[in-house]
């Protein structure tokens, strides 16, 4: 045992590793040492942790209800004076050092105050007794001046340090400060830490403002040295906050003239049911999908949340599925925390006992108990507001549903996008696909029926042709909600085969084919299934009509033969003219009238409509839809509003179109 503490035989050139190399850090020395444990980090972003710590301090007194006015100034030289008008920090020898006053505890003393218990202060922001602590030892000149019984006391520290006692200047009544009851610090950030590091008079400024906005009761001025301020900046040198409408005033003013899904926001307050807390928050749904989330712990900004969001989110989602059961509204049932949530500005309070946070930078708030506290204070509040105006909730309970399907669409989408960038996708079983690789040369026929899907299975060129058969007419997904798009089998056939998904997640670089051609029956039926499939493209991927990859192929309807001779026509004028210029004179022609693609041969089909050396293909153009709109008069040019029109509910609209046009229309085939 005696050569248990014997110093181990080390190899020669070895550093020594011994008992005199363990430190002991004592005092704020832990601070200055690792800054990034308590503030995260020695950048700007953290230098400015300092304000908030100061600012939390005073913003506690008048939660507490012993504060009414806090003033925080940020001087020429970087200095930064907090001044509330609370009861002062204790100056009166601390019990356990009875030779260091309790000022000098507080400033020198990790884990000292006065919040460790619910004797000084029901809530509050600071809880580890660490804050004033970790920026007087990251301060370079620290001043405390205390207002307090009727007399004024002060005393000066640097990097933790104390560099003068306490002192008593005397009575306030005979001073010339302006601090006549409370606490005033001004610090100056250490350069040793932070460098270069500055203040940000518009991040304090708008620090200040939020702090406001948080409690009603408190009046915060702010003064600024003009010169730290830019040239371009709208932060002005003095200001005063006071907001009697709490969060009502800090929602209205982030939203200022933003339009809104309801007239009103949702606003409330409450009282925690364990008595000991309270919340606030202010909501409002905008029509764009830019909203917010700001939410605070005890006047703390929890950017990353936390379970009080965790509560709230709850509340709301489970009082608007309650409000659609009430009202009948069966797909209330799938809206989910993230759709009634999107695109809303929230701002959201808490007061809680003994808060627990993520850190000690408190981005985010932990106490598992703030999640059921919030969500039991919120509920009768929402349901309330839902259920006095049903028309306004009405409307914002299909905005969410709207958005939950949208939002489903898109999980759809990405789903189906995941499987489809290569060729080893799955594919439909009835399509015929080319054998290149490559998109580059390649096309895929889309035609009416197995019966002419056989047909073009025999006339194509392997390689660079693929056929797409299908089942009847297709539908018609103008006003087809997604559910119905996503059943039907023959459009997903069809998204599938293309594997450039639709809607949000289209990518036309993932088109499978370099050309898209829509191949049906030279007749009515063909025109309307036709109409039926560039209605599609145009409303599910219209990049894809943009880019001029959609084309329609041109059949014939006549096959008209003499002998050795035949040609064929795409319609009666073209019968007419063709016999006029090769028949005329011949009493014996011969004139077949193709009834349908799959009754024409594989070799007239593939010779009059699929060889690229001898058919003819029309290009879909926007630039002729939008010539087409403007000739029949739609809104000059408005392609939605002819697609609509056209191919939407409203048979009247058809009708009124029909009336306006039957003029121009000629050898209609019937």
């Amino acid at each position: 045992m005696s050569d248990l503490f014997a110093s181990p035989k080390k190899k020669t050139n070895e550093p020594s590793y011994n008992a005199s190399d363990i430190e002991v850090l004592e005092g704020l020395e832990p601070v200055r040492k690792r800054p990034g444990m308590y503030i995260g980090g020695t950048d700007e972003h953290a230098m400015h942790h300092l304000v908030n710590e100061i600012l939390d301090n005073a913003m506690d007194e008048a939660v507490a209800g012993h504060a009414s006015k806090i003033d925080i100034e940020l001087q020429k030289d970087g200095s930064v004076v907090i001044t509330d008008n609370g009861r002062g920090i204790p100056v009166d020898p601390h019990p356990k050092y009875p030779k260091k006053s309790a000022l000098e505890v507080i400033m020198t003393m990790l884990h000292s105050g006065g919040k460790f218990s619910n004797k000084a202060y029901q809530t509050s922001g600071g809880l580890h007794g660490v804050g004033i602590s970790v920026v007087n030892a990251l301060s370079d000149v620290t001043l405390v001046e205390v207002a307090r019984d009727g007399e004024l006391y002060s005393q000066t520290y640097s990097r933790g340090l104390v560099t003068s006692p306490i002192k008593k200047l005397g009575a306030v009544k005979n001073s010339n400060t302006t601090l006549k009851r409370g606490t005033r610090v001004t610090f100056h950030a250490d350069e040793q830490i932070f460098g270069n590091a500055k203040f940000s008079p518009t991040h304090i400024y708008a620090l200040a403002r939020s702090k406001a906005y948080l409690f009603r009761g408190v009046e915060i001025n702010w003064v600024c040295d003009p010169a730290l301020i830019s040239a371009n900046s709208n932060t002005p040198a003095t200001a005063t906050f006071k907001f009697p409408k709490g969060l009502m005033d800090y929602l209205l003013s982030e939203l200022e003239n933003t339009p809104t899904l309801t007239p009103l926001p949702f606003y409330t307050q409450a009282t925690l049911n364990d008595g000991a807390g309270k919340i606030e928050c202010a909501v409002a749904w905008l029509s764009q999908d830019d909203g917010f989330i700001k939410s605070y712990c005890n006047t703390i900004p929890t950017p990353q949340g936390g379970t009080h969001e965790q509560g709230f989110r709850s509340a709301l989602v489970r009082g608007l599925k309650n409000f659609g059961e009430m009202i009948g509204n069966k797909k209330a049932t799938q809206i989910t925390a993230d759709d009634l949530l999107d695109g809303a500005a929230v701002i959201l309070s808490v007061f809680i006992r003994d808060p627990q946070f993520q850190g000690q930078t408190k981005d985010k708030l932990v106490s598992t108990e703030a999640a059921r506290l919030v969500d039991n204070a919120l509920k009768d509040y929402f349901d309330h507001w839902l259920t006095e105006d049903t028309n306004r909730s009405k409307a914002l309970l299909d905005a969410i549903i709207e958005k939950s399907e949208e939002r489903k669409r898109a999980k759809e989408d990405k789903e189906l996008s995941r499987k489809t960038p290569t060729r080893k996708l799955r594919l439909p079983g009835k399509l015929a696909d080319c054998s290149r690789s490559s998109a580059n040369g390649t096309e895929i026929f889309i035609v009416e029926g197995d019966s002419a899907g056989g047909s073009a299975k025999q006339a194509r060129h392997r390689e660079t042709q693929a056929i797409l058969p299908l089942r009847g007419k297709i539908l018609n997904v103008v006003n087809a909600s997604r559910d119905k798009i996503r059943d039907n089998q023959e459009i997903q056939d069809l998204i599938q085969a293309l594997g450039c998904g639709i809607g949000t997640t289209f990518r036309v670089d993932n088109l499978r084919y370099e050309r898209v051609i829509i191949m049906t029956d030279a007749d009515v039926d063909g025109a309307h299934i036709c109409a039926l499939l560039m209605t599609f493209f145009y409303t599910q991927m219209r990049d894809m009509v943009a880019k001029g990859h959609l084309y329609l192929a041109q059949p014939p309807l006549y096959r008209i033969a003499s002998g050795n001779q035949s040609f064929y026509a795409m319609n009666d004028a073209h019968k007419d003219e063709i016999i006029k210029k090769h028949f005329k004179g011949k009493s014996k022609i011969d004139i077949s009238r193709f009834k349908g693609l799959g009754e024409m041969p594989a070799r007239q089909l593939k010779e009059t409509t699929m060889d690229p050396n001898l058919r003819t293909l029309i290009r879909v153009t926007l630039e002729q839809a939008e010539d087409v709109a403007g000739a029949v008069q739609i809104g000059g040019g408005d392609i939605d509003n002819l697609v609509d029109r056209l191919m939407g509910k409203s048979a009247e609209a058809r009708f009124d179109f029909i009336q306006q046009n039957a003029v121009y229309a000629a050898d209609i085939d019937i």
